[in-house]
Parts: structure tokens; sequence; C-alpha cells
């Protein structure tokens, strides 16, 4: 089965951290770009950080300095630090990752930063 597996969400408080994790199942082949994305209550999803298969990465800026996206190539696991974290930061993280063929999704992970 094909599917990304995601892990790490959680309760912490503001100015806490948190890593997220997904594993790419191992019948997904040529993994080309990953990426976070994330979506709070009653807004539209948004791209949290991405990275390519070269290590190449992109922020939106409101996360920029505080969150750090890496990835084991070999594994195809992909990662997310996360510093210094806001109430603003509380939202549903999905994983998403693409190959020549498709687009995957993770099942989301839920984060919530309290004040």
């Amino acid at each position: 089965q094909e599917e990304l597996v995601e892990s790490g969400g959680g309760l912490v408080q503001a100015g806490g951290s948190l890593r997220l994790s997904c594993a790419a199942s191992g019948t997904i082949f040529s993994i080309n770009n990953m990426g976070w994305y994330r979506q709070a209550p009653g807004k539209q999803r948004e791209l949290v950080a991405r990275i390519t298969s070269a290590g190449w990465t992109n922020y939106a800026d409101a996360v920029k300095g505080r969150f750090t996206i890496s990835r084991d190539n070999a594994k195809n696991v992909l990662f997310l630090r996360m510093n210094s974290l806001k109430s603003e930061d509380t939202a549903v993280y999905y994983c998403n990752a693409e190959n020549p063929w498709r687009v995957y999704w993770g099942q989301g992970s839920q984060v919530t930063v309290s004040s």
C-alpha cells in the first residue's frame, strides 16, 4: 500500500518545540519534492516548507527562522523541526510527497500550541 505515515504531533506550550516525522511506505519510489502543509480551523491549507531531493528548501515567511525541514532520502522519511512555537502555529499538519506519477498526502497530525 502506498502511503505516508505521520507522527510527532501533540500539545505544547508557546515557546516550546516539536518534531514531526513522515515516513513513505516502501512501495513509493522516485520521490522528488516533499513538503509540509498545515490547515487551521476555518482556513485554507497552506504551505509551511518544502524540500527537493537535492536538499533545496523554501519556507513560508511565518515560520522562517523557527522551523527546519529535512529528509532522509535513503529511508524516504521527512522531518519538520518546529521551535519557538506560537499559538498561531496551531493546525493540522500534513506531509506531502511527489513522484513523476502522483502526489501523496499523509493523514494529518494535530499540533496545538497553548498560550
